[in-house]
Formats: C-alpha cells, sequence, structure tokens
C-alpha cells in the first residue's frame, strides 16, 4: 500500500512539472511574437496604404506621394484615410543624405498677381528622434523656384544656403522677418537644378496657418522672382534618417486659394 501510495506521489510530481515546461514554453512564445509586434511595421487601418517607393493616390483634389527618392533608404510605408489625415511609417537607417519627402499636395496654378489669397493650415505629429524635418515644399514656375518653410525639424538636418560658416553651419540672409504670420530666419542657395529659398521658423511647431501668398510677395519685394505662377503646395517629411522604424502622423491639412 505504500509504495502504491509513493507511485501516485512520484506520478503527480512528473504531471506537475509538465505542467509547469508548458506554461515556460507558452510565456516565451508571447513574449516573442510580442517583440516580433514590437519591431515590426505597425498595422494601421486606412482608406488607403502602400509601400512602393512612388505610390501615389488622389483625393479630394490633393495627390499623396510616398515619394522615397534618396539614395540609401530603408522601408517606408504610407497610409491615408484622406488627403488631410495620413502618415507614414519609415524605417530608413542613420546616415547623412535625405531619404524621402512623403507628403500630400495641392496644384494651384496661379500667377501671382491674379493670386487673391492663399493659406495653408496643418496639425502633425512627430517621433522623438531620427532626423528629419516637417516642411511646406512650395514650387513657382514649375520647377524654376524651390520655396521651403521648416515648421519643425530634429537631427542632423538643416537648409541650403548661399554661404557656410567656418563650421560648416548655414549662413541667413534674413533673421527674424516676421511674415506670413510666422517669425523666420531665411536661406537663399541652389541645389543645382532650381533656386531654394527656405524660412525656418525661429521656435518650432507641429501646428499652424501659413499665409503662403504673404511669403511669396515677401519674396518678389527682395527681386528673387518676379510675377511667378504659384505651380503647387506641398507639405510632408524630409525624412533623412528613422532607424528602427518611427511614425508620421499628419492629423489634418488643408491648403485654400482664390
Amino acid at each position: 500500500m505504500q509504495l502504491l501510495t509513493n507511485q501516485i506521489k512520484i506520478m503527480n510530481f512528473k504531471i506537475n512539472v509538465l505542467v509547469l515546461i508548458g506554461i515556460v514554453l507558452i510565456a516565451t512564445s508571447c513574449e516573442k511574437k510580442s517583440n516580433e509586434v514590437e519591431s515590426a511595421e505597425p498595422a494601421v487601418k486606412a482608406v488607403w496604404s502602400a509601400s512602393g517607393r512612388w505610390d501615389t493616390w488622389q483625393n479630394g483634389g490633393y495627390t499623396l506621394y510616398n515619394n522615397i527618392w534618396g539614395s540609401g533608404y530603408g522601408p517606408q510605408s504610407i497610409w491615408a484615410n484622406s488627403y488631410s489625415n495620413w502618415g507614414v511609417w519609415a524605417n530608413h537607417p542613420n546616415g547623412g543624405g535625405i531619404k524621402s519627402y512623403p507628403n500630400s499636395e495641392r496644384a494651384v496654378n496661379k500667377q501671382l498677381s491674379a493670386l487673391g489669397s492663399c493659406t495653408s493650415s496643418f496639425n502633425c505629429t512627430v517621433p522623438g528622434g531620427g532626423s528629419y524635418n516637417t516642411a511646406y515644399d512650395i514650387w513657382c514656375d514649375n520647377y524654376t523656384y524651390e520655396i521651403m518653410l521648416w515648421m519643425n525639424w530634429k537631427g542632423a538636418v538643416g537648409p541650403i544656403a548661399g554661404s557656410y560658416n567656418s563650421s560648416g553651419q548655414p549662413v541667413a540672409e534674413f533673421t527674424n522677418v516676421s511674415v506670413g504670420g510666422h517669425t523666420w530666419n531665411v536661406y537663399k542657395g541652389s541645389n543645382g537644378a532650381n533656386a531654394v529659398y527656405s524660412f525656418l521658423r525661429t521656435s518650432q511647431t507641429t501646428s499652424g496657418t501659413v499665409d503662403i501668398k504673404a511669403i511669396l510677395n515677401w519674396i518678389k519685394g527682395k527681386n528673387w522672382f518676379g510675377n511667378v505662377t504659384l505651380s503647387k503646395v506641398q507639405l510632408g517629411w524630409e525624412i533623412t534618417s528613422s532607424s528602427g522604424g518611427m511614425n508620421f502622423n499628419m492629423n489634418s491639412y488643408s491648403v485654400s486659394y482664390n
């Protein structure tokens, strides 16, 4: 009888050990799956999504571009519920050079003298790491003149300029210029293909309204161009690096003109 009791105890012990091993294996598997989800591209429910370099989507008179145009890029996916509510997940490696400029664009195609008004509003959420800027890219006379409005930025990024100081930093043509509803430091240069006028806010923001016509008139007043045609207005992120995968979200955005 004592022998039978001992055998039963041994069997119960073995069963308990097997149960504990099973629990450990299940927990390990769940932890691994959880880690895989964190490191993978996040799932975003959206009306449209894509991951090709040149994928585009038209909505409400705007065109969205994934626009992975640089070299040495990593994976990037764009999603959108509308031209106003969209974003990207990007995992571009560390290193210099712009990898992409995902953006939402509205064509205008009106000469400055005939433009009654042109304003834009936005609200975005940006990551705490990486290297990038949130910027308007405004094109005049097709691709002859490029006006960039830097609203916020992070990391090793900077504007094109006509000159640089001994430390390699760009030198502004004008500082503390109040125009278009914001205060800027203004840089003038060329990328080799077109003139580039960059306006960097003196304090960064992730939301606001910009009077684009007022900025164009200010540039015209400096004789940097004449009675140009405002071809299109774009807003997005110039992403240099976002190692590990980062989210850039446009919560709202619009361009109005007449």
